[in-house]
């Protein structure tokens, strides 16, 4: 069993980091969206608003006027979930803000044998591999700082990120699919 960082703690890594916070998502959908309302307007009318004031846009704002990135891919199916279809309209206001959100289809990913775990990497020095049960709810963050580990994590990063596309030219691929 994997030790979790206490949940408390687990902001401030976006807040200490110096130069670069990536993220890989692999998962077809999060417990905690469907959960949330935003989630449920999304399904009944399309759309998300403008939700750029919320705590995480003002951070991503804050750290990228410093010089620092925020980028992240998402593994994403053919056709894609209804889960995904809700994170690829709610990166716009991400993107807005200064992430640069990215997407892979799944089967992509698979060619270049990414991991299926979802993780986080902050300046190539640390990782926190992100836990989740069966139901897609979150268990808790595992810290990793071992070396080995962490060239890994970057090797992956640098895998996605070559063959990861921005989002409008995704969603012109996801759009002649449908």
């Amino acid at each position: 069993m994997p030790e979790f960082i206490d949940d408390s703690t687990f902001g401030t890594y976006f807040e200490t980091f110096e130069h670069t916070a990536w993220r890989l998502e692999t998962r077809r959908g999060y417990g905690s969206d469907r959960a949330g309302e935003k989630y449920r307007r999304y399904l009944d009318t399309g759309t998300v608003s403008d939700d750029s004031d919320r705590p995480w846009c003002v951070n991503v704002r804050a750290q990228t006027s410093r010089g620092k990135r925020f980028e992240r891919v998402r593994i994403v199916d053919q056709p894609p979930t209804p889960e995904q279809l809700y994170l690829l309209a709610t990166a716009a206001t991400n993107n807005k803000a200064g992430e640069d959100i990215r997407n892979l289809w799944r089967t992509d990913a698979e060619k270049v044998a990414l991991p299926t775990e979802d993780f986080w990497l902050f300046d190539a020095r640390r990782a926190l591999v992100l836990h989740f049960d069966d139901g897609d709810g979150y268990l808790g963050a595992e810290l990793i700082e071992d070396p080995v580990r962490i060239v890994e994590f970057c090797q992956i990063r640098d895998a996605a990120w070559h063959y990861a596309i921005r989002r409008e030219e995704f969603l012109a691929q996801v759009a002649s699919i449908a």
